[in-house]
């Protein structure tokens, strides 16, 4: 495949208006067919986009994504939820938001710390590791069971599991690490 170069790194292939839209540097070792679907993808997905105003707000996404959440059952050490997935969560191909799983995974993994980590402590997140094994389709609802691996003097693990509630089929998995600090007393 040939390469097309111009002046300044300019490709002539992509419109103007995906030139505006996409401001971002592209490098001239990049195949100019490849620059333009790229562009084009970005600009279909709502990349250039504004946010509106009453999304642009303090917590917005923390209160949309604790929206979704229902506690099944809470104890020392352990936490099952419910979670609907809703239009506002998923992607363009109609399953659950890569963001939104590692969002829920970091919420559920606090509070199932929070329940053996007393509030004398400040939780830090050290880590949070996810594997993304399946895909959540658009409506389904999703069983999330959080349990605290291991928790000492200055460190808590946590695993959190996402199933299917109709199949129990696992989508995803996490693992988070926490580091617990004293409350600093000014």
């Amino acid at each position: 495949m040939e390469r097309e170069k111009s002046p300044g790194g300019q490709n002539p292939d992509i419109s103007s208006s995906a030139t505006t839209t996409a401001a971002a540097a592209m490098s001239d070792d990049v195949f100019t067919k490849y620059k333009s679907d790229v562009l084009r993808f970005f600009n279909r997905v709502g990349m250039s986009t504004h946010v509106p105003q009453r999304f642009d707000t303090k917590h917005f996404y923390s209160d949309l994504i604790g929206g979704l959440l229902k506690v099944q059952y809470l104890e020392r050490g352990r936490i099952s939820c419910l979670l609907a997935v809703k239009p506002p969560v998923t992607n363009i191909y109609h399953g659950l938001h890569g963001g939104a799983v590692a969002a829920v995974a970091e919420m559920v993994s606090i509070a199932c710390a929070r329940t053996v980590v007393g509030k004398d402590k400040e939780l830090f997140l050290g880590e949070l590791s996810v594997s993304y094994l399946s895909s959540a389709p658009e409506n389904a609802e999703l069983v999330i069971d959080g349990s605290v691996v291991r928790s000492g003097r200055n460190l808590t693990v946590t695993e959190v599991s996402f199933r299917l509630k109709k199949s129990e089929k696992l989508t995803y998995t996490a693992r988070a690490t926490f580091y617990n600090m004293p409350v600093a007393s000014l």
